[in-house]
């Protein structure tokens, strides 16, 4: 395969993940910038806060089409397990770092979930499994943290091929980066502050403690 034929794989993967559904449902039905509400995130779950669980299932299943779709078209067409994996990564980091958003985005998870489906389906299960698990116990960040982590572990048990294994870390470390820049929300001056910022960032995928103080901010907010 030429270098140039891997690049158009992963710029389209890319200018796919970036399509922002979340950012287009909240536009066109509430008329809001769903990056001024709530956590910020262009994402299911903070689009299902202010219209709904209906918008979190369209736009959920949109974001995990839209990396399914040129993963598996990757495969059909021959190009192997790397491509279609980095094509899907490349998915998920158009949907965190989106280009038509000013690269802010969501976490990409359901990109990444899309992309598991095609290539890995009991690795989507069981990541759609701790996703489920951690929303029952209204810890859904801290859910996603945990299957991301072991999914290598799980992949390695399964019997899958090394690539697998070595994507399922990059999207570990993408997510990290993701929740620890949070769509460069400015930290807190004093060293204390950062550290526990920085700490609830990567465990709670926010800034503060209380879940309902920060899914429930307004533009006023944002603007502190």
């Amino acid at each position: 395969m030429r270098m140039g034929e891997f690049l158009l794989w992963i710029a389209a993967g890319y200018l796919l993940g970036s399509i922002p559904f979340s950012y287009l449902l909240a536009r066109a039905v509430k008329g809001i910038d769903l990056r001024q509400y709530g956590s910020g995130n262009v994402g299911g779950s903070n689009v299902g806060v202010w219209l709904g669980l209906w918008a979190t299932v369209v736009a959920g299943l949109s974001d995990v089409l839209k990396a399914a779709i040129p993963v598996g078209l990757a495969l059909r067409l021959g190009y192997g397990l790397p491509v279609a994996l980095a094509t899907g990564l490349a998915a998920v980091v158009g949907h965190s770092w989106s280009l038509y958003l000013g690269f802010s985005g969501g976490r990409g998870l359901s990109a990444w979930l899309g992309t598991l489906a095609v290539t890995f389906f009991p690795g989507a299960v069981y990541f759609l499994g701790w996703l489920a698990l951690g929303r029952l116990a209204r810890m859904t960040a801290a859910g996603a943290l945990v299957g991301l982590v072991t999914l290598p572990v799980f992949a390695w048990w399964m019997g899958r091929p090394p690539a697998m294994m070595v994507a399922c870390g990059v999207a570990l470390v993408i997510t990290l980066l993701k929740r620890l820049e949070a769509n460069r929300l400015p930290l807190p001056v004093e060293t204390a502050a950062r550290r526990r910022v920085l700490l609830y960032r990567l465990l709670l995928d926010r800034d503060v403690g209380p879940r309902e103080e920060w899914t429930r901010r307004t533009p006023a907010h944002h603007g502190r």
